[in-house]
């Protein structure tokens, strides 16, 4: 896990290569098309792993990376609920940019808030809404 300082706070982050560029997108709808948020795939790992190759590559490296290093040759099936997780949170959020934008977006506002009080809420204003993108269900 990753740890990014923000003001006085050590706070678990995504690397770098997780982020999007931060600009502005257009509004999404419910509906599949250009522009739309995509649906939530099967939560089966093949299934997510497409899912990501089509409509969020820029994971797709270490989402691969962390499949061949945690999982792929693992004798124990036990870190695969984590690992889907995970990926199933990271995927809900880089599929909707405005979403991820709106996180980021508050992330790096309580990296620069000098004020620990302000600084938090803002974490755990970002911290509810990774939570709430990734209570996606399949389909959603």
């Amino acid at each position: 896990m990753t740890y990014r300082t923000l003001g006085a706070l050590m706070v678990p982050g995504t690397p770098d290569s997780f982020r999007r560029e931060r600009t502005a997108q257009p509004m999404t709808t419910a509906t599949h098309g250009a522009g739309a948020v995509p649906p939530m795939p099967e939560y089966t790992p093949k299934a997510l792993r497409a899912a990501i190759a089509q409509h969020t590559p820029k994971l797709l490296v270490d989402f691969d990376r962390h499949w061949r290093r945690d999982i792929a040759d693992a004798y124990d099936l036990a870190p695969v609920p984590a690992f889907m997780a995970r990926w199933w949170g990271e995927y809900a959020l880089a599929r909707d940019p405005r979403l991820e934008a709106a996180v980021h977006r508050l992330e790096d506002e309580a990296a620069r808030e000098p004020d620990y009080t302000r600084a938090k809420a803002l974490i755990e204003e970002a911290g509810r809404l990774r939570r709430a993108a990734a209570k996606a269900e399949p389909g959603q």
